[in-house]
């Protein structure tokens, strides 16, 4: 069986089984224009003082849109590049896409990026994919069935301690306004732990963390194709995902807070 025959034949449920397959089977599409993409002159624009946009995303996210109609037809979408500012909650079922999250980490050669493939229903997870393209790793989650990497089931770390933890963080586009904000979170956290790492795609983050090669990752001033699938890899991988405060977690509130078990409250009271 191939990696994702194999998630799919995990879930317990046939139609959300179906829905996990479309969207492995689109983030695969996207990924290898992005890979095809990788090594040649880029078109780039920007959305902000710092924010970009290249035509891998635009590429990738009409190819993600397509094959999901294809295969999941008549569920609603919202994806990064077409949503516009300010995206409000849905209800029903919606599919919340980042083509290319880590765009600025493609136009410089730095191949820390991914494409991000959530399925929400009424604000609930049910289906979340990550998948890495220039490392081929497809990270997968299903809703109350757990969480993989190219097939082979992933857990948080069970790291106790915070001077033990290697967690992560990202920046926001609008740092001059946030950057009192986040010096203080750095200084707050960085002498708890072992070591922060800050690399520029919290999809990615968020799969790292589902699989245990973090400890947890913190984030202020995110989009929800940012964290709608990650979300669900943490927690189907054992983690707790929250915000600042450790209160219930949605991909529309602007902030994410990602742990094992026992670093969460931790954080939380750091970060709180």
């Amino acid at each position: 069986m191939n990696r994702i025959e194999t998630v799919v034949s995990y879930c317990k449920d046939a139609e959300q089984a179906s829905l996990l397959e479309a969207a492995c089977r689109a983030a695969l599409v996207g990924g290898s224009i992005i890979h095809k993409l990788y090594n040649t002159p880029h078109t780039i624009e920007m959305k902000g003082a710092i924010n970009l946009v290249t035509e891998a995303d635009v590429a990738s996210e009409s190819a993600i849109i397509a094959s999901l109609n294809e295969d999941a037809p008549g569920i609603s979408i919202m994806a990064e590049e077409s949503a516009g500012d300010n995206p409000q909650a849905p209800t029903g079922l919606v599919w919340i896409i980042d083509p290319l999250d880590g765009t600025t980490n493609f136009a410089h050669g730095f191949p820390y990026f991914a494409v991000s493939i959530g399925l929400l229903k009424d604000g609930v997870p049910l289906v979340g994919v990550v998948y890495c393209p220039m490392q081929d790793e497809l990270f997968a989650a299903c809703s109350g069935t757990g969480a993989w990497l190219n097939g082979k089931p992933i857990q948080v770390t069970e790291t106790r301690f915070l001077v033990e933890a290697l967690v992560a963080t990202g920046f926001p586009y609008d740092i001059h306004k946030n950057l009192d904000a986040v010096l203080t979170q750095m200084g707050t956290v960085l002498p708890k732990v072992r070591d922060i790492r800050r690399a520029g795609a919290a999809a990615v983050d968020l799969a790292f963390v589902a699989c245990g090669r973090l400890d947890g990752l913190w984030e202020m001033d995110l989009q929800p194709w940012d964290t709608a699938a990650g979300w669900l890899l943490v927690t189907e991988a054992g983690g707790v995902v929250s915000d600042f405060s450790g209160q219930e977690y949605s991909p529309f509130i602007p902030e994410i807070l990602a742990a094992n078990r026992s670093l969460h409250p931790l954080l939380t009271e750091l970060l709180g």
